[in-house]
């Protein structure tokens, strides 16, 4: 009675600021990561720029938005986006 249980994999997520949407259903979206140099112990920031397909165009730049990895959708893009965390507009 062995079943074959097939885990769902879940897709890999980032969250990020919105820079430019001045493309059609595209953003740029610029995620930070913060680590500890391994020598010399200081915090170091580095930047990475991602573009993300936005069907409905719903991100402006400023906004903050969950984007996942998904099938490719052009050379350089296969980001979609998840969800608006917070809109530049409220804050």
């Amino acid at each position: 009675m062995t079943k074959n249980l097939q885990k769902e994999k879940k897709p890999q997520t980032f969250v990020g600021r919105v820079v430019s949407d001045k493309m059609d259903k595209t953003i740029i979206v610029v995620v930070e990561r913060r680590f500890i140099h391994p020598l010399f112990g200081k915090t170091l920031r580095r930047f990475k720029k991602y573009k993300v397909h936005d069907e409905n165009e719903v991100a402006k730049e400023g906004d903050f938005v969950e984007f996942y990895v998904g099938r490719p959708v052009s050379k350089t893009k296969c980001m979609y986006i998840s969800r608006v965390i917070t809109s530049s507009l409220v804050q």
